[in-house]
């Protein structure tokens, strides 16, 4: 847990300030989880970018003020429909010392012997939740998808995490499947309406 991130106080709620706010590279967030208040901020933008490019499920060192420094997780994100720039951000303090759910981001790596002979590639999840101590989070996980072969497919079952870390996916959900171009043209004949 080494991303840090700085939190500064946000004044006033008013549409006006807030605007400004987001004129000026800042974005309204808010922090729940110590002790009973939620806390109003706001982030840089820039700033945040940065990390949720490298890693948006870190763990991150926030600092609160001088005295405030406490670990936090990125819990939601709003962004605008048309542009997609962020709007508004909330932060959960994590308690390093209770388990926590999360989700993992799984990169698919290697290219499958099922495309090299024809088939087509099609993923269904890109991430699955897991249950684990917060340092034992893992950022990212990747998997080698280069010996399947066309019919195959890659459950959540057949994912190998360290001991300590619980997966709450569904283990028979389907991440990843190698099809014939046939199925695929099927299955598109099938959900386009007439």
């Amino acid at each position: 847990m080494n991303k840090f991130i700085q939190f500064n106080t946000r004044k006033t709620d008013t549409k006006s300030n807030i605007n400004q706010a987001r004129k000026q590279g800042r974005i309204p967030a808010v922090l729940y989880g110590i002790g009973k208040e939620t806390l109003t901020l706001e982030v840089n933008e820039k700033e945040l970018l940065d990390i949720l490019k490298k890693n948006p499920r870190a763990i991150l060192q926030g600092k609160v003020s001088e005295e405030l420094e406490v670990p936090v997780v990125v819990q939601n994100i709003q962004k605008d429909t048309l542009s997609g720039k962020i709007l508004h951000i909330d932060f959960q303090h994590v308690n390093m010392k209770k388990s926590m759910d999360s989700k993992v981001t799984i990169h698919f790596a290697g290219e499958a012997v099922g495309i090299k002979a024809g088939g087509t590639l099609q993923v269904e999840i890109y991430e699955v939740e897991v249950r684990c101590m917060p340092e034992d989070l893992p950022t990212s996980m990747e998997v080698d998808i280069s010996g399947l072969d066309i019919g195959d497919q890659l459950l959540v079952a057949d994912l190998i995490f360290k001991d300590g870390i619980e997966v709450l996916t569904e283990p028979s959900t389907v991440m990843i499947q190698i099809k014939t171009v046939h199925e695929e043209e099927e299955e598109e004949a099938v959900v386009t309406p007439a």
